[in-house]
């Protein structure tokens, strides 16, 4: 592909990591886009983009977890599930489904803030995908969700509602509008997005499972149905499996795209960029005749400079970047604001110092779904026994290389990992000398994100153990992860600093 070519088309997916089920609105000139965070702090990612293709990190619209009590440790499966952001009356909005509690809303000004705090619009068990609507046509708004079948044992359904127009509440106890049951061969359909156009009530949504499911569209006349349903897009003869759930966009030349998720194990769920077409009938025709596309020419939008979310993160005072979010809701302490470049975090004492996927004190970013070099400086000032430091690839399995602080007052090297099922972690490498208590951390993950761990104390680059393959929580793809620590104990355990946090990503060939 000539160099002209590949100004002219763009590649997918446009968002390589997991922004997992994404949704999208255009406000004038500009697009947004907001994503799962699940039990990640701060959650509800605000990302931007003006061509559809270039996108940065924002802000997020949640600086913590509520109720607060309930995300005081890890819930990777719980927390923000598919958010729904709108634009209406000159805010921003978004709602969310927290399956343990129920929908949920925030709302905005402008899309950096200052967020309101959560709303619950609806309390429930089950309650997942919501997604408003304002109808310009009759004043009227409504709701439309889905329901997860582990804490409601309800599934494959989706329940409409009418709403008070300032998104506060719900004005009736909700009527199932599409029942997967009734469609042969339908099964867990969930994640709608509700639209207005050409007449018609408009339903985007998925079937099938994440793994192997379609994008579904249904239209009716009326809000509450009958429904029709159509397949606008499936994998067919691709290497994109379960293409779906996610959000339909138009441009100001009234181009139309669609913004949708591929599950890709340990990556997560990246994201694709569809052109739309409608047919016809007036159907929505998705990618390729319903086929995803790899390649395909831009929107008819100004062009932009090559742009993505940050990654690589210097410090500066100790502040770490948007991309980094705790495992939980933090506390203060966690991170020391400093006048120099730095992250320095405190050795948290913890009796689960033993298994890193319990504590929340762990700063994570998403693993980026190209092949990648990870590196960072790791000093560990803290002079407590057994307080360590390191670079971790967290999933349901987990691998982290670091210093650990000894019983004599050396600083050693250490590696260690844990399997899917086991409760503590062991060693993966053997333990070596690390003068003067610095390190540099690499890890280089490859294809399968298939990690190789490494490290240089002074004597050069060595590299550590056997090669980890990442893998992904239950819905959450893998993360890199910072962490310090130290045994359960009284007083301060002192801290870790890390400085010069890159990543790396292998370029591909120009014919790519």
């Amino acid at each position: 592909m000539s160099v002209e070519q590949r100004d002219l088309t763009y590649r997918n997916p446009v968002l390589n990591a997991d922004w997992s089920d994404p949704d999208v609105i255009r406000v004038g000139d500009d697009f947004y886009l907001t994503a799962s965070s699940f039990g990640r702090v701060p959650g509800l990612p605000l990302l931007h983009s003006r061509d559809l293709v270039n996108w940065t990190l924002v802000g997020h619209a949640l600086e913590r977890l509520e109720p607060e009590a309930e995300f005081t440790t890890p819930r990777h499966d719980c927390g923000v599930w598919a958010p729904a952001l709108r634009h209406h009356d000159d805010r921003f909005w978004i709602f969310w489904g927290d399956p343990d509690q129920g929908i949920f809303q925030v709302n905005a000004p402008e899309i950096r803030g200052p967020w309101s705090r959560p709303l619950l619009v609806k309390a429930g068990k089950g309650l997942i995908d919501p997604c408003p609507l304002w109808d310009d046509e009759t004043g009227e708004a409504y709701l439309v969700h889905a329901w997860a079948k582990s804490r409601s044992g309800v599934k494959n359904r989706l329940t409409g509602h009418r709403m008070h127009p300032h998104g506060t509440e719900l004005l009736d106890e909700g009527k199932v509008i599409v029942d997967g049951d009734r469609i042969p061969g339908w099964f867990t359909l969930e994640g709608p997005k509700l639209y207005r156009h050409d007449g018609w009530f408009w339903i985007l949504a998925p079937a099938g499972g994440v793994e192997t499911g379609w994008q579904g569209a249904f239209r009716s006349r009326a809000f509450f149905g009958p429904y029709e349903e159509k397949v606008v897009l499936e994998q067919k003869d691709t290497d994109v499996n379960g293409p779906h759930q996610g959000g339909w966009v138009r441009t100001p030349s009234g181009e139309d795209w669609f913004l949708h998720f591929q599950q890709r194990g340990a990556y997560g769920r990246v994201v694709h960029l569809q052109p739309l077409r409608w047919d016809r009938e007036g159907w929505p025709v998705l990618g390729d005749d319903g086929a995803p596309v790899a390649v395909h020419r831009r929107p008819d939008l100004p062009a932009q400079p090559p742009a993505a979310p940050a990654t690589d993160d210097d410090f500066p005072g100790g502040r770490h970047g948007r991309q980094w979010q705790w495992a939980a809701n933090p506390r203060d302490g966690w991170a020391t604001q400093h006048s120099a470049d730095g992250l320095r975090l405190t050795c948290v004492r913890s009796a689960g110092a033993h298994d890193l996927r319990t504590l929340p004190n762990v700063l994570t970013q998403r693993l980026p779904g190209d092949p990648c070099t990870v590196e960072v400086d790791l000093r560990l000032d803290s002079e407590e026994p057994g307080a360590r430091a390191g670079l971790a690839v967290l999933g349901d399995a987990y691998g982290w290389i670091g210093l650990q602080r000894a019983t004599d007052g050396t600083v050693h090297l250490v590696h260690r990992f844990a399997e899917t099922v086991a409760e503590r972690e062991r060693d993966a490498g053997r333990p070596s000398p690390a003068p003067g208590g610095r390190a540099r951390l690499r890890i280089d993950i490859g294809d399968g994100a298939r990690c190789r761990f490494s490290y240089d104390t002074g004597g050069g680059p060595r590299p550590s153990g056997q090669v980890f393959a990442a893998t992904p929580w239950r819905w959450v793809g893998a993360l890199l992860g910072l962490v310090a620590l130290a045994p359960s104990g009284q007083g301060h355990a002192g801290t870790a600093t890390f400085t010069q946090f890159r990543i790396s990503i292998q370029k591909k060939r120009a014919d790519q």
